[in-house]
This record gives structure tokens, C-alpha cells and sequence, in this order.
């Protein structure tokens, strides 16, 4: 079935693969930052070694985090906060950080780039030679045999493809041997030192991926490499390698491994293929063989193998060095292999060995390897994720390079994994296709730390890096309570010979998680508990939500999805004809105080003639009358000034609370007359202790405070007086900051290093020393920034409203070569062919949020709607690339001398973000952009109009959520007081003023608000009850059963008692396996908090699997009534001797408020087959029952068949609807 269009509503978020490397800088680079922020002289200029030896041990550089979900590729860097000491030189954890483990408080990831491509990646891996000032590449793998080389610009800030390698086409065709498809796609991996690549394409052809050397690559001489700051490794050429010409049938993995001086390939393969019915007879037919490849000779020479490994083999671990060689992980057995020598360990007693070898090694416990996934914590200790989602320790015991045992261990319980990755020293990553992935830290030696389990799923939510009173809102009570008792992981950690019997122990704390809502196994859609049963249109859609069955097993839980937000009304008044609203500050004393938990002081509502001003206390009280403001027009903008203690209102005054100090009146000088008349001010921007007011007539005024008489000046800036160039949008940005952030963009940056402690301010503290910036564009689509308060112009672009994906400095003295500007052509990516003269900008903003590494956004709001977003980054050109152009005539002596302090190295790339609002918005019109920094926790930027959309940062990552439960929206503010924390004030158009909160239980770091409620089992099939808002949910959990009650079951009663009368003596009788029990629960969504509650219990019989519940609407044809019931469909899940049987449930609801007699079984019959789909039509029950289905009529009490049609296929699902609306399928 083709599809002529389609749009993606929520991307992939489970994680496939992830990999870990120095992607965008390299080792070096990373080991200079991370001496110059955490290593720093004692008093003397030394440190004392004993006292270093104690302190514990610190992050060192720190790789990349490279993660793909099916065609979103993610590249994150991982951001450690160090614990500050205290005067015993110890670490203790400061107010915004976690606990503290080996010296580091808190740690997140942040987002770098990432990508959506055109394809699902299928193999991913990270080619990298180890050297310190090269960086990795990513390698990505595709079907059906494509491979694409990624690595970082820093000129562009983001990915570029290094090389490109496709097998297939007519060419290729030869390669695949007559079949059109394979079981997975091509296996791609890189060898340790970086000299080549391998992947497995069709099954059998091994294609051999060359790297260059420093300065050769695939790419054109007209390209120079020395573009980037540190070359990464690129490819040179590739072959390809016909396994099938070297004896080899069925290749199942491969590695390379360590040690030698070419590249050492190890294939595990597969000779004579074999299955659990044929053990007895072949059971050890894997081998491996190792390869020697000359890439040069293209010979690949047999150095060494072995033979007889189990058939389960299924992976290849390279050992790191000094010991080197390759364990084999089997389903029930670890065997290590070199070329000298070889030891095994059985896991369990499925495990078997070839006769006539040597006694094997057993593991203290049983265990089952297959689906695991594993990763290095070092050369000698290797973490396994097994499929049942226990975390496993594996050490190799050696005495120098001889192996001499292996021995396992178990560790924490985790998250089921489908990738795990190592990054660096002190970190892993979980990336799980059916929870929520994690960034775990883990630490050698004892720690004083807190110990976080695994297993607990809500410790998932646990953001390091957040302030500590923002993560007390995500994490349940009981998560934040001391687990100090947990016993902590220890195992035997053998370094040399003798200390074998040292023991050390392993901590772990949760520092980051990215959330998933997949696999989605069905779902079903109902009202929000905030729902408004009054709301029309567009904003009767946001009453809905999606209830999904998501994960697997213990990571199971129920996501609840919404595409919009609709925020927790705490109250609203009508209030008509509202032109803005702000919120401000007064601190009748100098002094820090806390900014976050500071109140809002005086509530400003601007209406069409008039303003009103209240007072949030207690209570929003009416104060118009007692204070200073001009009161008898609208107000144009609003906001503190003078460390906040005062307020700038309208036309403008300056109040200290609510009396005035100052009044100013805005006029035009005209040059031929001595007379002024009075200026309308169209919009102004505030940045303490600076205005900055556009007027009407197009022209921009600055007003400038004083610290000491806490009074505005008025400057006209004569650059503006003698352009010709009218100005259609203008903001203020400060720069914020013991550092400001864009003063390291400056060519002269380490010059003004200490300016900000030259900055004296009068009196006031460091954290309010900043640089200030005027960020202009003209009707032409030009913008510039110039600094405040002398209007130097630091940067210039020309078109900015095109929408180009790069914005360089215009007037930089650094002229690119013509060859690598054109390499940044290619990225352009205008928003319009040609800009017509109707597109102009009517709102900038620029803004840069808090963290130590952010950098700030740019946003620019066009007239047709269309909001472009901008992400700085600094980038420092090579002297090599650049060559200096003498400057034109009409450039000035002053340009010339101030060249040097331009903000030259100051970038910006484009981010794409998904707003769909399309507006004549006039020129003068009231302002859209809100930031926030605290709203529920969150920060970023409310943009207002027709379509409201919130744009939430999140990981340096915008992540946009329309608001459309009230539609068209006029002002926005944010509040905070007493009664609505971290809340938000917004007026409508339909003039009603609402203050809010965002629902705290939903997670907005996602494509849609999601809020994942853990049900510890795996979910199947949920449908809803709209009459009383319930969710019937199916449900199966694992439940450990005696093996007799299980083999009993299996089989009819014949059997059973020839069965008991023989082995029931035997030893397997008494052993366990585990079984999964369903039920149905039946859930309800209270309207407080958005806590879920089970109001009620179905359990399943034994072996009896709920395969569908729905609910159905049956006329009742003796009391000619139409009835609601709950209908389930079930499955007796026994032995292949035992006839397939299921049954058909149906269950009414009452009105009781007693959870236990929510709903009453009504009719309860056996099936002959299992009854896999139920369905109402037109008052009839449809029942499929395989590939038959029947129609059936509901008397009351009885289902009587009335018709039947015989499908083609087995049914699994039963959709009824109009073809004409389209029907779902889920």
C-alpha cells in the first residue's frame, strides 16, 4: 500500500543503538577544559599530595553521547557539576545539586545536534584512532548496504558527511544472490586504533571501509580539511570481502580485537546450522576465525581459530588491552578465546561442552545471557544488561596477558536495554527500546554517597542539574527518602596476582534519563481530567487526550499523551478590551535575595484607556488609585529597573514601589525649528538599567538609568538619526554572567577577561554585572547588533528574514577562501525563494537561559506568522582558511580600530521547531514573545496570537506544545505568589484574564506532554468508559510457579497421570518457571494531581490470557434497551496436546461507589477457539474467534449467534466505522 502524503505526529524516542566518542572536540581539548575549570592552585602554588591522594576521584574528559531512535540521530554532551569543598578538603553536595559520588554532584545531558533522516539506521558505531587531537567519526549503517561518514563542523555547528558508500543498484545486484530480503541489515563496526571499518552486508559480504591518513580523505582537493579546528578521522576507500571464499556459511557477529599491529578481524560463524530440536545430535557447530587485514595487499590471512563453540553463540567482545582476545557470550556460557590461550564459565545447566574437554568453571548462580548487551567499565571488568533486566559484572581474572578465570557477579537491577555504551570513566548509558533510557554513574571504592536502585523507575526523572526545589516536584516522595541501607555491589576486581582476594565495591546513582513512550501496543483515546465540556472547535480537540499501552515486563506503564497543553485554572475574571499584562518586583532594601523564590509585587493590566494595577499578595487586590502610575491611558511596557527596587511604567515614570521619582516626555527634535512636539512610543524593551523605546514614527530612543540617583536619561542615538533605513523590530538582550557569554565570540576575548571585575556598578553585587546589547533589523531584512550603550556595531547580517540556516558577521575583516565558502552555501536554507516586500519582522528577541553552558537564542517573528529561531555558537576560523581584505574606502578609521572587539567568531545556525501558525500580524502591533525563566520548573518563551504555542528549553533543545484550549490569545505573563507558584497570567480574546499553573504531573521534555504512570507489568489492550472516564486495561505480570503445577497444565489428564506416576520423583518437579498471570484493571484518572487510581480488578483464570477487552454497546432485545458493557475475549495458553479453548466475558458497571462491586460479570461462556477481537455493530456483538467471526445478539442473558463470515486470515483487531471517515487501526 502506498501513501501519497503523511505527516509524523510524535517521533521515535526509543533508543536502538548509542555509542560513545570524541565527536565534537577532541581528547585534547577536553583534557585543557576540564584543568583549566577543575584544577587550580593551592595557597602556596602547590598541592599537597597526601591531600590529593585522599580527595576522591574527578571526571576526566568526558566523550560524546551519540544516540539513534530508528531515524533521529542525537549527538548529546555530558554535563558533570563537581561537588564544592568544604574546609576538610572533603566534597559536599551544593543547594542545586544531587548526591555527591566521587566528587561530582549532579550530571546531564545536553543536547548538541541532531537529526531526522530519511531512513531507519539499522547499525551505528564510532571510528576513532585514539590519538588526542583527532576526533571521532560517526559511522551509520542503512539497508539495504548503505553507509554514510559523519563528523562535526564547528563552522557550522553540527554534522557534514565526510564520505558516502552504497553497494547497491544493477552493479551490485550480484551480491545478493538471488534473495530480495534479509533478516537485518548491515552490522557495522571500527576497529580500536581507527585504521579501518567493517560492515556485514547481505549476509555474507564484508565490506572493508579504509581510514586515511591525517590530511587524505575521499573528499575533493578543492575542500580543505584543515577547516576544522582538529581533523577527525575520515575514510580513504573501501572493498569488499566474499566471506563465502572463505568457507563461511552463516556469519552471526564480528569484532575486532586488540593487540596486533594490522587490523584483526574475528567472525563468528556458524558451519552447519542447527536448532533445540536437533541439540542432541549437533549441538557445539559455531567457531570463530580470526583475520589479519592488509588493506594495502587486500589479503586477509587465517592467524588463528577455534572451533567447537556452542551453537546459542551469538556475540563478539573485544578485550581491552593489556589482555586482549575475545570472549564469545553464549545463552548459557562465556568462553574467552587469543591466540595462546582460552577459558570458559557455564552459566546454567543448559550449557554443554564437547567430550573429552577439560572440567568448565560454574557460576554461583543461574543465569541466561541471550538478548544481553554489554559494555567495558574497564580492561578487566565488563557490564552485561541481560533481557530480564538485571545488570551483571564480568571480571577477567589474568596474570599478565594469560586469562586464568572468569568470574560473574550480580549488580543492580535496571531498565530492559537494547544498547548500552560507556562514556568515559565515571559514566553509562542504558538506551532502551522499552523504558526510559538512563545515564548511570558509577564509582570503584567506597562511597559516602546515597545509593540510588535501579530498579525503582521513577528514579528515572532525577535531573542532577536541576535546582533542588524544581526536582522535588518530579520525584515522588519515597524516591527522595534515604536507601543508605541498599546493599551495595561488590565483587572480586582482580588487578594482579596477588591481590586476588581484594574486594571493591561499585556505587551507582541515576543522573539523567531520556524519556520513551514506545512500544505502543494499542491505545485508546478519552477526556483530560481538566477537560472544559463548554469548549468549541479547536480547543474542544485539546479535551482529548491518548491513553497508550507502553513497555514490556517491569519497565510496562501507561503513557498519557496530549498535543496540546491545557494548563490547571486556579481562577478567572472577565476582563474585556485587555492590551497587555506584566508582573514586577519591589525590594524596599539593597541586597541579594534569592530570585527564584522571590513574589511578584504589583500585577500591571493595560486596557484600551485606561490601566489597572494590582497588588499580588495574599490576595490580587486593586491598588489603582494609591499608587503613582499613569493610570488615565494604556501602558505600553512595564518591568524593574535599579537591582529591583523600582518600576518603569508607561510614557515613562520611574516609581519606588507605588510613589514616582521621575517622569519623563518623549519628543522629536526637529533640525529646522526649535519647537518639539509629543512621540508615541509603539514598544519598548527593558534590560537594567536600560529602555530601549521604539516610537512610532519608526525612530529609537535610549533611556539610561543611574545606579546612584536611580533616575533615566534620555540619548537619541545618532547613528539611527543618520540612517536612512527605517527600523521595523528592535530588543535589548543582556548577556548575564560572572563571564557573559558573548564576550568569548570577540577577537580581543582574552583581553576582557577581567572586565567584570573592573565593572564596579555602585554597590552593586557580581551577579548583576552584564554586558548589554541592541539588537536591531530593518525593513531591508538587515540585522545588526551594536553594543549599549555606545552603539558600536559588533555584528551585522544581511537578509536575515530569508531564514538562512548560517548567520556569519558581514563585516568580519576575515574574508573566507572562495572554496570554503561555498561549503557553507549548501547549507543555506531560505525560508522564501525570493523575500517579497510584504515579509518583514515585527518582533526579535534574544535570550540565553540558565546553565553553564547555554548560549543564547535568537528569535525573530515575521508578519505572516512564521517564527524563526536561531542557536549561538562561537567559532574561532583557522588562520590557514582566512585571508585579510584592505577595507573599502567608505569604511571608517573607527571601524578599523574597533574591528577587534566585534563579536567576529559569533555564529548562529538555524533550529528548526514546528509552528504551524500563519497570522497577519500588523506591524505595530502588541508584543507575542514572553520568556520565562520559571514556569512549573521550565524555562524558555510563550508566544502568543491566533495559535499560542509554548516553546519550552529543554537540554538546550526547544521543545514547542501549542496552547489551544482557549484559542486566540492577547498578553502573557508569569506570576509568582502565594498562591500560584511558578504559575502564569494570560487574557484571552474573548476577554477573560485566567491564572494558571502547567499540570505538574507531565513530563514537556518530549514531542508531546507525556505523563508515564509504572503499572510493573506489561500492558496489552485498553479502551475507555466514557460514562464514568475509566480505562478497562489488560495487564500481565510474572509469576513464579511450582514446574509440576506448569507441566500439569500442559497436558490433558491422561497424560498427567502417566506423567506423575513417572518423574515425580525426579529433581525437575521441584523447580520454578516462571508464568505470566493477566487481569484486567480498570483505572480512573483523579482530577487532583493527575494521580491514577485502580478502582477495580478482573483476574484471569489460570493460563488464561486476555487476548481483547472492549467496551460494547448491545441492545437488549428482551427489555428493548441499548446496555454498555465491558467485553473480554481470552485464551487458555496450555500444551500442543491440548485443544485451543478461550472464553467470552461480559461485564456491566454500577454506580456504586465501592471500588469492589465497580462492575458484575453477566455472562461468561466457553469458546472453541481463542477469542482474539470483540467489536459492537449496530447493537450486536462481533466475536472473531481465529479466522472465523460471528454476530451475535444479546438477550440479557445469552449470546445467540446470528450470522458468521469466514476471514482468509487469523483476526486480530475489529474496527468498526464509516469508510467515508476512515477507520483506525491501532
Amino acid at each position: 500500500m502506498s501513501y501519497a502524503a503523511y505527516k509524523m505526529m510524535h517521533w521515535p524516542t526509543g533508543v536502538d543503538h548509542c555509542a560513545a566518542g570524541f565527536v565534537t572536540h577532541s581528547p585534547s581539548d577536553a583534557a585543557a577544559f576540564f584543568t583549566a575549570a577543575t584544577v587550580g592552585p593551592g595557597p602556596e602554588g602547590d598541592i599537597d599530595s597526601a591531600a590529593a591522594a585522599s580527595r576522591p576521584r574527578r571526571l576526566g574528559p568526558s566523550p560524546n553521547l551519540v544516540v539513534a531512535a530508528a531515524n533521529v540521530l542525537e549527538v548529546y554532551a555530558v554535563r558533570a557539576e563537581t561537588a564544592a569543598e568544604d574546609g576538610g578538603g572533603g566534597t559536599q553536595p551544593s543547594s542545586s545539586s544531587g548526591a555527591v559520588l566521587d566528587g561530582i554532584s549532579g550530571a546531564r545531558l545536553e543536547l548538541v545536534c541532531y537529526y531526522r533522516l530519511h531512513g531507519n539506521i539499522e547499525s551505528m558505531t564510532v571510528l576513532s584512532d585514539g590519538a588526542e587531537n583527532r576526533r571521532a567519526t560517526i559511522a551509520l549503517a542503512f539497508k539495504d548496504a548503505k553507509i554514510t561518514c559523519l563528523e562535526f563542523d564547528d563552522a557550522i555547528h553540527g554534522l557534514r558527511t565526510s564520505s558516502m558508500h552504497c553497494f547497491e543498484g544493477p552493479e551490485w545486484q550480484h551480491l545478493k544472490r538471488g534473495r530480495e530480503s534479509f533478516a537485518w541489515g548491515p552490522v557495522i563496526k571500527a576497529d580500536p586504533l581507527g585504521r579501518c571499518g567493517a560492515a556485514l552486508a547481505y549476509g555474507l559480504q564484508m565490506i572493508i571501509l579504509k581510514a586515511a591518513q591525517v590530511g587524505h580523505s575521499l573528499v575533493g582537493e578543492d575542500e580543505p580539511t584543515c577547516a576544522l579546528s582538529s581533523t577527525a578521522v575520515r575514510i580513504e576507500s573501501s572493498y569488499l570481502i566474499d566471506l563465502r571464499a572463505l568457507d563461511m556459511n552463516h556469519v552471526k557477529d564480528f569484532a575486532f580485537v586488540h593487540g596486533y599491529i594490522e587490523p584483526v578481524l574475528v567472525i563468528l560463524h556458524e558451519q552447519e546450522p542447527t536448532w533445540a530440536g536437533r541439540i542432541l545430535s549437533k549441538h557445539h557447530t559455531c567457531m570463530i576465525s580470526a583475520f589479519s587485514i592488509s588493506m594495502t595487499l587486500k589479503q586477509h590471512p587465517v592467524i588463528w581459530s577455534a572451533a567447537n563453540l556452542p551453537h546459542d553463540a551469538y556475540q563478539l567482545l573485544a578485550v581491552p588491552p593489556p589482555i586482549s582476545g575475545v570472549l564469545v557470550i553464549c545463552a548459557n556460557s562465556i568462553h574467552y578465546h587469543s591466540q595462546s590461550t582460552s577459558c570458559s564459565l557455564d552459566l546454567n545447566n543448559f550449557s554443554s561442552h564437547p567430550d573429552g574437554s577439560p572440567e568448565i568453571s560454574k557460576s554461583n548462580f543461574q543465569v541466561e545471557l541471550d538478548a544481553a548487551k554489554a559494555t567495558w567499565f574497564s580492561n578487566d571488568i565488563v557490564m552485561f544488561s541481560s533481557k530480564a533486566g538485571e545488570m551483571l559484572l564480568l571480571t577477567v581474572v589474568y596474570d599478565g596477558r594469560v586469562v586464568q578465570r572468569l568470574d560473574l557477579m550480580k549488580s543492580k537491577a535496571s531498565v530492559l536495554s537494547s544498547a548500552v555504551t560507556s562514556i568515559g570513566n565515571s559514566f553509562f548509558f542504558l538506551g532502551s527500546r522499552l523504558g526510559d533510557s538512563l545515564l548511570v554513574q558509577f564509582s570503584y571504592g567506597a562511597s559516602k554517597s546515597v545509593l540510588q536502585d535501579l530498579t525503582n523507575e521513577r528514579s528515572a526523572d532525577i535531573e542532577g542539574d536541576l535546582p533542588f526545589s524544581k526536582r522535588l516536584k518530579r520525584i515522588p516522595s519515597d524516591v527522595l527518602q534515604d536507601v543508605t541501607s541498599v546493599e551495595e555491589l561488590s565483587f572480586q576486581n582482580i588487578i594482579a596476582p596477588n591481590s586476588l582476594e581484594s574486594a571493591q565495591k561499585i556505587s551507582y546513582i541515576v543522573r539523567d534519563a531520556l524519556i520513551n513512550v514506545g512500544p505502543l501496543k494499542d491505545f485508546s483515546y478519552g477526556l483530560r481530567a481538566n477537560a472544559d465540556p463548554n469548549a468549541m472547535g479547536n480547543a474542544k480537540q485539546s479535551n482529548y487526550e491518548l491513553v497508550c499501552c507502553s513497555g514490556h515486563g517491569k519497565n510496562g506503564s501507561l503513557s498519557v499523551l496530549q498535543q496540546s497543553i491545557r494548563p490547571d485554572l486556579i481562577t478567572e475574571v472577565e476582563l474585556p478590551s485587555c492590551r497587555g499584562i506584566w508582573t514586577v518586583y519591589y525590594k524596599s532594601y539593597r541586597g541579594q535575595m534569592a530570585e527564584d523564590n522571590e513574589y511578584h509585587a504589583y500585577l500591571i493590566i493595560s486596557l484600551e484607556n485606561r490601566t489597572m494595577v494590582l497588588e499580588t499578595g495574599d490576595d490580587l487586590g486593586e491598588v489603582t488609585e494609591t499608587v503613582d502610575y499613569f493610570v488615565q491611558a494604556s501602558t505600553i511596557a512595564a518591568g524593574n529597573l535599579f537591582g529591583r527596587r523600582r518600576v518603569y511604567g508607561k510614557g515613562a515614570r520611574v516609581l519606588d514601589g507605588s510613589f514616582m521619582t521621575q517622569e519623563l516626555n518623549f519628543t522629536t527634535h526637529a533640525s529646522e525649528s526649535s519647537s518639539s512636539e509629543a512621540l508615541g512610543v509603539a514598544c519598548a524593551s527593558i534590560a537594567d538599567p536600560y529602555v530601549l523605546l521604539k516610537m512610532v514614527d519608526g525612530s529609537v530612543q535610549l533611556l539610561i538609568g543611574d545606579y546612584c540617583t536611580c533616575t533615566l536619561s534620555v540619548n537619541a542615538p545618532s547613528i539611527f538619526i543618520s540612517s536612512s533605513e527605517r527600523i521595523a523590530a528592535c530588543t535589548l538582550y543582556r548577556d548575564r554572567g560572572p563571564e557573559p557569554w558573548l564576550r568569548k565570540t570577540r577577537s580581543d576575548a582574552w583581553l576582557s577577561t577581567g572586565i567584570a571585575e573592573a565593572i564596579d556598578g555602585n554597590g552593586t553585587s557580581s551577579h548583576d554585572q552584564s554586558d548589554i546589547y541592541c539588537i536591531i533589523c530593518y525593513e531591508s531584512g538587515k540585522l545588526e547588533i551594536f553594543e549599549v550603550p555606545s552603539f558600536r556595531c559588533v555584528f551585522s547580517v544581511e537578509n536575515f528574514i530569508s531564514g538562512e540556516a548560517l548567520l556569519v558577521d558581514k563585516f568580519s575583516q576575515l574574508i573566507y577562501e572562495d572554496s570554503t565558502k561555498e561549503r557553507y552555501d549548501c547549507t543555506k536554507a531560505s525560508l522564501k525563494k525570493e523575500a517579497g516586500d510584504s515579509i518583514r519582522i515585527v518582533e526579535l528577541a534574544m535570550h540565553r537561559w540558565s546553565g553553564q553552558f547555554s548560549r543564547p537564542f535568537l528569535f525573530g517573528l515575521l508578519n505572516d506568522g512564521t517564527l524563526l529561531c536561531y542557536h549561538a555558537f562561537s567559532y574561532e576560523a583557522s588562520e590557514s582558511n582566512v585571508k585579510r581584505v584592505p577595507l573599502s574606502p567608505q569604511g571608517s578609521a573607527d571601524h578599523h580600530n574597533a574591528s577587534d572587539s566585534r563579536l567576529r567568531n559569533l555564529r548562529f545556525h538555524r533550529v528548526s521547531i514546528d509552528i504551524t501558525s500563519r497570522e497577519d500580524i500588523p506591524t505595530l502591533g502588541r508584543p507575542r514573545i514572553t520568556t520565562f525563566n520559571n514556569v512549573g520548573g521550565y524555562e524558555g518563551l510563550f508566544l502568543s496570537g491566533t495559535r499560542p504555542a509554548w516553546v519550552m528549553v529543554c537540554r538546550q533543545r526547544l521543545r514547542v506544545h501549542p496552547q489551544l484550549c482557549d484559542g486566540p490569545i492577547e498578553a502573557f505573563t508569569v506570576l509568582h505568589n502565594v498562591n500560584c507558584s511558578h504559575g502564569f497570567i494570560y487574557v484571552t480574546s474573548q476577554g477573560f484574564l485566567k491564572i494558571c499553573q502547567l499540570p505538574s504531573a507531565y513530563n514537556y521534555d518530549n514531542y508531546w506532554p507525556v505523563q508515564k504512570v509504572p503499572l510493573h507489568g506489561t500492558p496489552h489492550q485498553v479502551t475507555y468508559y466514557a460514562e464514568q472516564s475509566l480505562y478497562p486495561l489488560i495487564v500481565s505480570v510474572p509469576v513464579v510457579r511450582p514446574l509440576n503445577q506448569v507441566l500439569s497444565s500442559m497436558a490433558d489428564q491422561e497424560s498427567v497421570h502417566h506423567m506423575d506416576n513417572d518423574v515425580t520423583s525426579t529433581d525437575a518437579l521441584h523447580k520454578t518457571y516462571t508464568v505470566d498471570e493477566f487481569e484486567v484493571r480498570i483505572l480512573e484518572l483523579k482530577k487532583p494531581g493527575g494521580h491514577w487510581e485502580t478502582k477495580s480488578t478482573i483476574p484471569m483464570q489460570l493460563f488464561e490470557n486476555a487476548l481483547t477487552v472492549r467496551i460494547v454497546t448491545l441492545h437488549n432485545t428482551t427489555t428493548k434497551e441499548n446496555e454498555t458493557l465491558l467485553a473480554i475475549g481470552t485464551a487458555y495458553v496450555l500444551g500442543e496436546d491440548v485443544a485451543a479453548r478461550g472464553r467470552v466475558l461480559l461485564f456491566s458497571f454500577t454506580k456504586s461507589e465501592n471500588s469492589q462491586n465497580l462492575v458484575t460479570e453477566v455472562y461468561s461462556k466457553e469458546s472453541k477457539g481463542a477469542v482474539s477481537a470483540v467489536a459492537s455493530l449496530q447493537g450486536h456483538l462481533l466475536i472473531a474467534s481465529g479466522p472465523k467471526i460471528t454476530l451475535n445478539k444479546w438477550t440479557g442473558a445469552e449470546l445467540t449467534a446470528v450470522a458468521f463470515y469466514d476471514a482468509p486470515l487469523h483476526v486480530v483487531s475489529l474496527n468498526i466505522g464509516h469508510v467515508c471517515n476512515s477507520v483506525p487501526f491501532p
